[in-house]
């Protein structure tokens, strides 16, 4: 640990168990309510008016930690196809613009149902139903959000064959005048279904986007267990971008999400010469994997079972122990030597100071080791430094593109979902 006296920063905090972790009632009323009316993380493309009767049937049944997963999922199903019916039939009568508004709003119901992970068979299915309504209401937009297939040329035999991601590329972009294109990594329950609410501000800058998963999320190919599959997974990612004709190969960057700062501050050490660029907000690198640190956050800032979340991410499946005990020697950055290695590409940490699920030590850490990196810490605000560290690295990545004009206020409202319909 960073602070004296080989201390977490937030060490006094540790032992408080968060309201929210007493039942779901406590979840929605103390966490998740505000988000929800607010249309924001994890309620994109979504209001709160949707959730109203889960809300009221999950609350009336007692759900509460340890969660049935199965049965918690089912409940959103009804109201996720009330929400599809609706989007069926505006479309059959070519109602664009209100198909599009109705297939997000169900696709965020399903979202919320397989939330943090799809760790069961429910939550499984909707999180297929889910994307299959997502990239339809992405797609009936004025500007479409397209999913591509990235060949997975590196891959090992236990891997997938492609990368599944959303990609975006403003109307101008030629051969002859490709754009900057930003690369979004996104988290550990954050998948590129809801990361797209990011795509259309970085459109109207003149940005391309691409959305992909992590390993051990979504439909990441990665082999979630194996140290090196990211290199792997990032070596086919580069080979598909240096065939784009519309990207400019000097203008890739990387903005990284929560978990996924774990793997933009590995890809800014082992892919250096392909990014202008690396934003890892609110990750980790070494302490997050502490077992002292993991024997905490299953009751701390995040909504459900942090540990086991991670050890069902890294491929652990419910065996927390094991990943527990396993996971520093395995994964740290740290310890396999990338946070020494000389080469580092532009690479900018932003966390809140008392950050409870990924320890703001591991950003003092990255900053002790290698090559010089930049740095914005949000004092006395938790997990990723909400919303200041936005405005921050919004700024930033401008000046990484030689964007000129943007206005950050400006993009940030094209986040919060307001329903039209």
């Amino acid at each position: 640990m960073a602070a004296p006296g080989g201390k977490f920063f937030i060490e006094d905090n540790l032992q408080i168990k968060a309201k929210h972790h007493e039942s779901f009632e406590q979840l929605w009323e103390t966490k998740w309510k505000q988000p929800a009316e607010m249309g924001v993380y994890p309620f994109m493309f979504s209001t709160a008016a949707d959730f109203e009767p889960v809300v009221k049937e999950l609350v009336a049944k007692g759900f509460k930690e340890p969660y049935n997963w199965d049965e918690y999922a089912k409940v959103y199903f009804p109201q996720a196809e009330r929400l599809a019916d609706v989007a069926r039939e505006a479309q059959a009568k070519g109602e664009k613009e209100k198909a599009s508004e109705y297939w997000l709003r169900a696709s965020a119901v399903y979202r919320i149902s397989r939330f943090p992970a799809p760790r069961s068979d429910v939550q499984r299915e909707a999180w297929r139903i889910g994307k299959e309504y997502a990239i339809t209401g992405l797609g009936l937009r004025p500007h479409p959000v397209h999913e591509v297939q990235i060949p997975h040329t590196h891959r090992l035999p236990n891997e997938g064959p492609t990368i599944p991601a959303y990609h975006l590329v403003p109307s101008h972009a030629t051969p002859q005048s490709p754009v900057p294109l930003l690369i979004i990594f996104t988290g550990l329950d954050g998948y590129r279904t809801e990361l797209a609410v990011w795509m259309e501000g970085w459109r109207q800058n003149g940005i391309a986007t691409l959305v992909l998963e992590i390993p051990g999320t979504g439909d990441c190919p990665a082999e979630p267990s194996d140290p090196k599959s990211p290199d792997r997974l990032y070596d086919s990612l580069f080979a598909w971008t240096d065939t784009h004709s519309l990207i400019d190969k000097t203008k890739i960057a990387i903005w990284a999400f929560s978990t996924g700062g774990f793997y933009a501050i590995r890809v800014a050490h082992t892919h250096a010469s392909k990014l202008a660029g690396v934003v890892a907000l609110g990750g980790g690198c070494h302490y997050m994997f502490s077992p002292k640190w993991l024997a905490a956050v299953n009751h701390l800032e995040y909504p459900f079972d942090l540990a086991d979340t991670l050890a069902y991410k890294w491929g652990y499946g419910s065996d927390v122990a094991a990943f527990t005990r396993d996971a520093m020697a395995k994964f740290s950055l740290l310890n396999d030597g990338t946070l020494d290695t000389p080469e580092c590409a532009r690479l900018l940490l932003v966390n809140g100071t008392h950050d409870e699920i990924f320890p703001i030590d591991d950003y003092y850490l990255a900053l002790m080791r290698g090559g010089v990196k930049e740095v914005r810490f949000v004092e006395g605000v938790k997990h990723m430094g909400e919303p200041m560290s936005f405005f921050v690295i919004l700024k930033w990545l401008y000046g990484v593109f030689g964007v000129e004009g943007a206005d950050a206020v400006k993009q940030m409202q094209t986040l919060p979902f307001k329903p039209k319909y």
